[in-house]
């Protein structure tokens, strides 16, 4: 045979290949626009579309605003605009709770899990619910200021408004790219183009990753354009784009890779091959090595290939650090069941499990296994979480230390009681939650082990005051406390919290309207707790020159100060901390009235190494 013959050969398969490939990418949608490349495609038939606002937020991580009002909330993206096209900072938006890398740089910073995948980059996300379901044909996304932080669009199957629960749950990407930095705070719509999908939606939701951002991103609108009746492609193909070949890469991207923890598979079923090209001669803590910079299901994956990799793929140790919330659509019961004998240290299951994915059962099942060693558990934005859960959790991890149940508002109050049976707690987190003020009393009696508590956004505790006394007496070793938005601490709680809790280093006391200068419960606060790097005193109106001066002379190690909204500061006062303060890298002097943009642009040149935020409204 002519050498011709096999060449041709492979040319053939490779050109079948190219073809296959580009035809599971038309049925699916365009994955981006890279790929995009002269595809030439149209609808047919030609369906109206349907074009919707948010009926309704479903569900959400954080928000700026108050668990009582509808400024700064989530709840502002339901309806029709209420700014845009304006620019600015306004109450009616949508705002996340963080932005920029500020909070990954205080004395409450969490160290991150290994093996996160280098695709999942989000940070907050919200749920919207349309009136309608549609398939997908563009997702509007208006954003009135300091916009680019939505990095992930996804389409739901399941449909909120119907009285039967779906017998599966499937999550598919419309839209996913890493965060970027996008010139200007101006407003915009922005409007990526989307994946096509095979079942109409009316659930979208939207993952913002806000790390690059000089200031909260502000969200006024979401707008769903879809049509009635799936989309048929006519496909014409000028061109293959020879990256279409990589198939792997865009299940991982779009499908999350995760399907491996939900197949079960047995070391019976693995071949025995007669070599193993000599990687079995590797020292065993060399291939260990290897497999730490594995994801999960890469490691799941593996697994499946021979008995020496199904061994170290299994050994514990390679899920010191488990991290499912990049996993979080894929998540249940099957996948807890396959992972429950690997699991130590530290866990997180943030995001996962909601619309029954997992159940209070499997849940439990799986800790029984595996919480004996547990020291780090996330459940952030576990809704499925119930009072047995938490029971479970106090029961079967006796060595725990960090418990995150940040956005848990499903859990009754009554439920956290059983935390206080954890004495080795070393942080605490309740953004969000329910807790009362009996079971938070008890938690502070007897986990006087704590160092880190957050209990912004609390709103059934009725005495902060009593809270912040009883942190006094028994929590000697907190260095970091969020009380945002706590509505009712005065300076007796101050006075009496600054005098048992000297260690501070952080203290978030942001829309705490009851907190007043003149009471002299800031300068004591100075005084008493000069270790202070982190204060917030946002949207105090009464903070005034005198506290500022009182921080300059007593907390030199400041590094992040947010004043914003107060009336009483001047450009003098500022230049004292600034000049006393050689680590301050923060300072916002929003709508602080005195602080116009010429004494910013002044202290920006005198203290470049600072960055100082000014926002405004237009």
């Amino acid at each position: 045979m002519s050498p011709v013959f096999p060449m041709l050969t492979v040319l053939s398969m490779f050109y079948y290949m190219c073809l296959r490939r580009r035809a599971r990418t038309a049925t699916r949608g365009e994955m981006n626009s890279r790929r995009a490349i002269e595809s030439n495609t149209r609808a047919l038939p030609i369906n109206v579309e349907i074009v919707q606002y948010a009926k309704e937020v479903l569900d959400f991580s954080s928000h700026y605003g108050s668990e009582n009002s509808m400024s700064y909330t989530m709840w502002n993206l339901a309806g029709i605009p209420n700014v845009y096209p304006s620019s600015g900072d306004f109450t009616q938006t949508a705002v996340f709770r963080t932005y920029g890398t500020w909070w990954d740089r205080c004395p409450s910073a969490r160290l991150p899990f290994k093996r996160t995948p280098s695709t999942f980059c989000s940070q907050d996300y919200v749920e919207l619910a349309f009136e309608e379901p549609v398939y997908p044909t563009a997702v509007h996304i208006l954003e009135t200021y300091h916009p680019g932080a939505v990095v992930r669009i996804l389409a739901c199957s399941a449909n909120p408004y119907s009285q039967n629960p779906p017998a599966e749950v499937r999550w598919e990407v419309l839209w996913s790219e890493a965060p970027t930095k996008v010139n200007g705070p101006q407003a915009r719509q922005f409007t990526p183009c989307i994946k096509q999908i095979n079942f109409p939606t009316n659930l979208i939701r939207l993952e913002v990753n806000s790390s690059l951002l000089d200031y909260y991103t502000e969200l006024d609108a979401v707008v769903l354009h879809g049509v009635k009746e799936r989309p048929v492609l006519s496909l014409k193909t000028s061109m293959i784009d020879m990256n279409d070949i990589d198939e792997d890469e865009d299940e991982e991207k779009y499908d999350c890779g995760i399907d491996p923890l939900n197949k079960p598979f047995s070391i019976v079923t693995l071949r025995e091959w007669p070599t193993n090209g000599y990687f079995d001669k590797l020292p065993y803590e060399l291939i260990q090595l290897i497999l730490s910079h594995l994801t999960v299901p890469d490691l799941c994956r593996l697994a499946q290939t021979c008995k020496l990799l199904y061994q170290h793929c299994c050994d514990p140790l390679q899920y010191i650090h488990l991290s499912l919330q990049p996993y979080w659509a894929r998540i249940n019961d099957t996948s807890l069941e396959y992972l429950q004998s690997r699991c130590t240290l530290w866990l997180n299951l943030s995001w996962t499990g909601n619309r029954g994915a997992i159940s209070v059962s499997g849940f439990s099942r799986f800790l029984k296994v595996c919480g004996s060693e547990l020291v780090r558990l996330e459940l952030s934005c576990g809704h499925f979480l119930n009072e047995t859960c938490l029971e479970v959790i106090t029961e079967m991890c006796p060595n725990l230390q960090e418990l995150n149940l940040s956005s848990c508002d499903k859990i009754p109050p009554q439920a956290f009681n059983h935390i206080a049976k954890v004495g080795s707690l070393k942080r605490l987190i309740l953004y969000r939650t329910k807790v009362e003020q009996t079971a938070l009393l008890s938690i502070l009696n007897f986990c006087s082990e704590l160092q880190h508590l957050s209990l912004g956004s609390c709103v059934m505790i009725e005495d902060y005051d009593l809270i912040a006394s009883m942190m006094g007496a028994k929590c000697k070793k907190l260095r970091s406390l969020d009380l945002w938005r706590c509505k009712n601490i005065t300076e007796s709680g101050i006075a009496e919290l600054a005098s048992g809790c000297q260690l501070l280093e952080e203290l978030d006391l942001g829309w705490c309207p009851t907190l007043q200068s003149s009471t002299g419960c800031f300068t004591n606060l100075a005084r008493k707790l000069p270790n202070l790097q982190k204060l917030f005193l946002t949207a105090n109106r009464s903070v005034c020159d005198t506290d500022i001066e009182e921080l300059a002379a007593n907390c030199t190690h400041l590094r992040q100060l947010d004043i914003l909204g107060t009336r009483m500061v001047s450009p003098a006062s500022l230049r004292k901390l600034l000049e006393s303060c050689k680590d301050l890298s923060l300072l916002d002097v929003s709508f602080c009235s005195q602080i116009d943009n010429r004494v910013v642009l002044e202290l920006n040149a005198n203290f470049p190494n600072v960055f100082i935020k000014k926002s405004f409204t237009q």
